[in-house]
């Protein structure tokens, strides 16, 4: 049986080609690559949805503010540390410790 050039020439063909596929596939911009994009993308879309949770929590909160004056109030006396004329503030040790962290 007497194998023609042209066959000969087409397996060599298909040979490099199934080769040449494989290392291409095995390399960083095969399938490795496509697998760490992938996770980089569920990675990316995790954190979006905390960003977007927070953006809501915190338009929420401002809108409590801007619809509530005892919410206003409450808020600063929390951060500002206001005190209404006449009451008395005391400090403990315990509460200093909060304050300066």
């Amino acid at each position: 049986m007497k194998l023609s050039g042209w066959k000969i020439g087409y397996a060599a063909v298909v040979l490099l080609c199934t080769a040449y596929g494989f290392t291409i596939l095995r390399g960083p911009h095969g399938i490795p690559g496509l697998v760490e994009k992938r996770q980089q993308i569920h990675d990316l879309e995790k954190q979006n949805s905390d960003l977007n949770r927070e953006i809501e929590r915190k338009r929420l909160h401002i809108q409590r503010l801007a619809e509530s004056p005892a919410e206003q109030e409450l808020e600063l006396r929390q951060r500002l540390k206001f005190v209404k004329p006449g009451e008395k503030v005391y400090v403990t040790p315990a509460t200093a410790k909060v304050a300066h962290q």
